[in-house]
């Protein structure tokens, strides 16, 4: 396991920005991409306000053939993969050359499909459920769909461990290249927007009514979202060979489960997830200049990140920036944490760290350094990207800058 993977490729679908230097170029400016929801009617809803991708239009990322077999979710995901792969320079043609895997995370894939084929049960009209759209509700279909389209036949694997699925799958494409079983990854995540997941954590009184406000003393709650992040992991034998454009690498990543509770998260398990992480990557705490917080701004997790960041972190625990783009996207589900790490590859890369957007009044449980509304110029050799899901499952990812 001597091989070391670097990210050579970076897409993103969100509602700042499509592609990662328009995203890029809104998050340093602490852009917030919330917005009144428009996909449905929310006159019932307990809040109005989610992070929906409004500039996204499918149709200039595939086949028209295509758009009408794709739930919302497959068609940002097929997007965010085309994006990552063209900026790699790894062309559908190419990509028989290359040993290159697929691995995708989501929280729960195509459901606005699955909401569409209520809504026709509902009716009694049975036979209007025709089978391109049964085909679209199967998790697995999305990954197959993108390997299909840009011939990656290395392998193909789903990961849906709800919010922290992103870094699930860049952690195990990661061990792919690493044990020689892929020259390359394609990995990520992807989620829609959708009423499950609206009504949902609205019944969880977990959204905010107007703005995300992580760490705020005054927080009130997540913002629902929808996007897609995908990266390009590969081999540096291979990336050098090819003369490719590296971001980061990629050092290690660990994971845990709270084995505690559904939905809070425990200090313990972000604690054990993000020691293991700094080991598996051979770093120490005091190696680390960046955390890309998970962030959600929510009472509880907040409370609790910053508890264990403390413990992790010791005295340097207020002195790390820690900063949470949640503040600006939205939570994005399956998406969240390969967006995040997407955003920790180019704060390396280019040594600038974005905001936590909104925050206003400080709160003594929340004291670390969350880079609060304005982005920051600052070295960054490693950084940490923290993700922590329903169920308790955790998964913290350590990007460092690329040095031959």
């Amino acid at each position: 396991m001597s091989e070391r993977v670097v990210i050579t490729g970076l897409g993103v679908i969100s509602s700042i920005g499509i592609g990662w230097e328009q995203f890029w170029n809104n998050l340093l400016k602490g852009q917030s991409g919330i917005s009144p929801v428009a996909s449905f009617d929310t006159s019932n809803q307990f809040t109005h306000m989610a992070g929906e991708v409004k500039i996204f239009k499918p149709e200039n990322f595939m086949r028209q053939e295509l758009l009408g077999t794709l739930s919302r979710s497959s068609q940002m995901a097929l997007a965010g993969a085309k994006l990552a792969l063209n900026d790699a320079h790894i062309l559908s043609s190419d990509a028989s050359t290359i040993n290159i895997a697929t691995c995708i995370g989501t929280n729960i894939g195509s459901i606005q499909t699955v909401e569409k084929v209520n809504e026709i049960l509902l009716r009694g009209n049975n036979i209007d459920i025709s089978d391109r759209l049964v085909a679209q509700i199967p998790t697995e279909t999305t990954p197959a769909m993108i390997a299909k389209e840009f011939n990656l036949d290395g392998g193909n694997m789903i990961f849906s461990t709800a919010c922290s699925a992103g870094n699930y799958a860049v952690g195990y494409g990661f061990d792919l290249i690493k044990l020689d079983r892929a020259q390359a990854v394609l990995a990520g995540g992807f989620d829609a927007f959708s009423k499950v997941a609206f009504t949902g954590f609205n019944q969880f009184a977990a959204v905010a009514p107007d703005k995300c406000r992580p760490f705020d003393k005054n927080r009130k709650g997540m913002m629902v979202a929808e996007g897609a992040g995908m990266l390009v992991l590969e081999a540096l034998e291979s990336a050098l060979q090819r003369k490719a454009l590296i971001y980061a690498e990629v050092l290690g990543y660990g994971l845990s489960c709270d084995a505690h509770h559904m939905t809070s998260s425990s200090v313990d398990g972000i604690k054990l997830c993000m020691r293991k992480a700094l080991k598996e990557a051979g770093v120490s705490s005091e190696n680390i200049d960046y955390i890309s917080a998970h962030g959600t701004g929510t009472l509880t997790n907040d409370k609790n990140e910053c508890a264990a960041i403390k413990e992790v972190f010791g005295r340097r625990c207020n002195k790390i920036p820690a900063s949470s783009i949640k503040s600006m996207l939205g939570h994005t589900m399956g998406a969240a944490s390969a967006i995040e790490a997407i955003t920790c590859a180019l704060v390396v890369k280019n040594d600038m760290i974005p905001p936590t957007i909104n925050y206003e009044t400080p709160d003594s449980e929340c004291d670390i350094d969350c880079v609060p509304n304005q982005s920051r110029k600052h070295s960054v050799t490693i950084a940490l990207n923290n993700s922590y899901a329903f169920g308790g499952n955790n998964a913290c990812l350590v990007l460092s800058k690329f040095i031959n």
